[in-house]
């Protein structure tokens, strides 16, 4: 064979490698940081490893909000089931009985242990400021 021909082969075997080792990165990477979202009934039935973060969602059931300083205990449930969710920090504005939640963290010991809550809210929100002065007018 040629030294043109081996050249061009270790060239192409040189990209292929390092072509290949780019893929494994950028999906093993993904792979890390990726929450997968559940409800209540979903979790409850999957086989959830402790060390695995995931996302909660569901609607923060009637009459279970509980505040010890800044720790918040409440239920969430899809209509089906519930689970009992522990919360230390600042919840949001939008974080009320009865309304849409959707949270980050571990299922733990049968608790689900949140670090971040994002409230939700359906399609019609209007910010408090806009519908005060809405009222003026």
């Amino acid at each position: 064979m040629l030294q043109v021909r081996k050249n061009r082969l270790w060239k192409i075997f040189t990209i292929f490698l390092v072509s290949s080792g780019g893929v494994f990165l950028i999906l093993f990477s993904l792979n890390s940081t990726l929450d997968l979202f559940y409800t209540p009934s979903e979790m409850l039935e999957a086989d959830i490893k402790p060390e695995y973060r995931i996302k909660l969602g569901g609607m923060v059931k009637n009459g279970s909000i509980k505040r010890k300083g800044t720790a918040t205990n409440f239920l969430v449930t899809d209509f089906v089931k519930e689970v009992p969710v522990t919360f230390n920090g600042v919840t949001p504005d939008l974080f009320k009985e009865d309304s849409g939640v959707v949270m980050l963290g571990y299922y733990l010991d049968g608790i689900f242990k949140a670090e971040e809550i994002f409230a939700k809210h359906d399609e019609n929100y209007m910010p408090p400021e806009l519908s005060f002065e809405e009222e003026k007018i």
